[in-house]
């Protein structure tokens, strides 16, 4: 007889994007003759570097010789560009990541997502709130029990380790610079989890997709800067938000070789091993020429038209923040990473906001309350838009508070 994994079925009914997606379609087919500026989905809006371009060219041209033709590749990744990350991302911070360490995936998110098929079911899951919603629907789906660390304007946005009485977590997700807050932690703060994951037997899962946005020299560009963290963390990061790859996609997963975890036997296994061959049987590698186009990213030329992309969306996130802040509203975010979080007015609830934005001032946000609980009453915005319309939704925002 067929069965159903019932873990489905405690998901929420849609997605968080899919919901908006759906009311911003509803409100378009109704007013076929506004045009929305969104701001919601952190999706990129510049084109890819001319770096990247041309490797794509490249790469597709070799593509059309049987001496260039590439078929299946490594699971892995490519060397070419397990090298490139490595001495680029890491070596050149003083952080020793080696190549063998370095999993390349098609975006960060898929691996997020999969990285818990290599651990039991019964395993324990810490997520901070607000939170990406892949950390908690993943787990949903394999039934684990998940608890929460609030982040809020009262600790500062910093999550608080689970007390002395709370049984320690099995896995605990840490997102900086965080998606949807857009706030971080300093090397203290991550020196502290890190340390709670070694007294207790955790594993971190790090998610720095937004590491290339950071500026603030006190924070770290990757946990693997905080001491012992080889020991206890699996990172992941992306060339969607870095270099605008959210088509192309492409991303990596870090796995060093001293993170091991204790069967039921006794038997102590590296998860790189069993990443590898979870890999290797559920996925075929990123493609060739996509490779090449990321390994490109690492060029002089690549790295200072990515640095420019960054710089435009980060200059877009200054304009926001500065607009609404003469609104007399308290913004957090946007300054390490390309996320606006804001409250919404007294009396107001997050879907409420959104609403009003949408009907009223027709820019497209995402409602905090879809990150979780402690996301009620706020609405994030992100900074990738094009500036001219990030200028005009800041104007109707400001119209639509004062009700003119």
């Amino acid at each position: 007889m067929l069965t159903l994994n019932e873990n489905f079925l405690h998901l929420q009914a849609n997605y968080l994007f899919a919901e908006i997606a759906h009311r911003v379609a509803d409100f378009q087919q109704r007013n076929p003759d506004v045009r929305l500026i969104r701001l919601g989905i952190g999706d990129v809006t510049q084109p890819l570097a001319p770096a990247v371009i041309e490797a794509l060219h490249r790469a597709v041209d070799e593509q059309a010789s049987a001496e260039g033709f590439r078929g299946y590749g490594p699971e892995q990744g490519y060397l070419f560009l397990r090298q490139a990350i490595s001495d680029n991302d890491y070596r050149a911070r003083g952080i020793e990541v080696s190549a063998d360490e370095i999993f390349i995936n098609d975006g960060a998110k898929s691996d997020t997502g999969n990285f818990t098929d290599i651990l039991g079911r019964d395993n324990t899951v810490l997520v901070t709130d607000p939170v990406y919603p892949v950390y908690v629907d993943s787990n949903t789906m394999f039934g684990r029990s998940i608890s929460f660390a609030p982040c809020t304007v009262e600790n500062g946005f910093v999550p608080a380790l689970p007390g002395d009485d709370a049984p320690a977590p099995s896995l605990i997700y840490l997102c900086y610079p965080n998606n949807p807050t857009g706030t971080t932690l300093s090397a203290c703060e991550l020196q502290r989890w890190v340390d709670y994951a070694l007294a207790h037997n955790s594993l971190i899962l790090y998610d720095s997709a937004y590491e290339s946005y950071i500026s603030s020299p006190d924070v770290p560009h990757s946990i693997y800067e905080i001491r012992g963290a080889r020991r206890c963390t699996v990172e992941f990061r992306s060339f969607s938000k870095t270099a605008g790859f959210t088509g192309l996609r492409c991303g990596y997963t870090v796995v060093p070789t001293e993170v091991e975890v204790v069967s039921s036997t006794g038997q102590r296994v590296r998860l790189a091993n069993l990443w590898r061959r979870r890999q290797t049987t559920k996925f075929n590698g990123t493609p060739y020429i996509v490779q090449r186009a990321a390994e490109a990213v690492y060029s002089p030329e690549g790295r200072e038209q990515v640095r420019s992309t960054i710089a435009y969306y980060m200059q877009n996130a200054a304009i926001m923040h500065r607009a609404l802040s003469e609104l007399g509203i308290n913004v957090y975010g946007g300054k390490d990473a390309p996320y606006l979080w804001v409250p919404a007015p007294a009396g107001t609830d997050s879907w409420g906001f959104f609403n009003r934005l949408l009907h009223e001032a027709h820019v497209v946000t995402t409602p905090g309350v879809g990150f979780g609980p402690a996301g009620e009453g706020f609405i994030r915005l992100t900074a990738f838009g094009k500036r001219e319309d990030c200028i005009e939704a800041m104007s109707r925002i400001a119209r639509c508070l004062k009700g003119e």
